[in-house]
């Protein structure tokens, strides 16, 4: 018997093997957004379940033309509150510097002659307050 492939059919096993991982992400974005989703009570979370295990093909493209818009808001919506998350935390990391750190710098610069005396003691009365 003769085992040897063509290089179009090794393409065609990558390809369909492509396919079918692309499948398998797809289903797991869908149930994913099944279960994301607020405007959805948990019997009809637990039908499109049920629907997309024993028919998947159908259930995933009916689910993406029936909700397919709010998935998109739901990820969009998501990627805003984690920007959001993100940048709060940088900020209170970096501008985290005790009173006695920014003292020391002014006083730095007032011995440098960058600041006068008085604009040190305005910006020790701020850092204080």
């Amino acid at each position: 018997m003769d085992n040897d492939f063509s290089l179009l059919e090794v393409f065609f096993s990558m390809l369909y093997f492509f396919l079918f991982i692309a499948w398998i992400y797809l289903l797991i974005v869908i149930a994913t957004d099944i279960f994301r989703s607020r405007d959805m009570g948990n019997w009809a979370k637990a039908l499109w379940i049920l629907f997309l295990v024993l028919v998947p093909i159908l259930a995933s493209l009916i689910y993406l033309i029936a909700r397919g818009h709010k998935m998109a808001e739901r990820q969009r919506e998501d990627a805003v509150r984690q920007e959001k998350q993100f940048r709060s935390y940088v900020q209170d990391a970096a501008g985290s510097a005790s009173a006695a750190d920014e003292l020391e710098k002014l006083a730095k610069l007032r011995d440098a002659g960058t600041i006068t005396a008085d604009e040190f003691e305005a910006q020790k009365s701020k850092l204080l307050a």
